[in-house]
């Protein structure tokens, strides 16, 4: 496979094989001494993993969605039920 063909197949925006955990690995913080530093010297002492944000973002999104769907299936089945009696 030629170089070219390859790149453009690693940077495509959807996910092949471990391709995702490549992102897992590396984060913002790679040199934790020198972040250390910066946090006891008061630069950004606030939390900064837009990482772990994001995945609690989707993890909420992804229960809320559920519980809809519950809701939505559970109305669907009792309007069934009351359509059934009705006949």
């Amino acid at each position: 496979m030629s170089y070219a063909m390859r790149r453009l197949i690693n940077h495509l925006p959807i996910q092949i094989g471990t391709r995702s955990d490549r992102r897992l690995r590396t984060t913002g913080m790679k040199h934790v001494q020198f972040a250390s530093f910066l946090e006891t010297a008061g630069f950004r002492t606030h939390y900064v993993d837009h990482y772990d944000r994001s995945l609690r973002r989707r993890q909420l999104a992804k229960k809320l969605f559920l519980v809809g769907l519950t809701f939505f299936v559970i109305w669907v089945a009792s309007e069934s039920a009351r359509a059934l009696t009705l006949f």
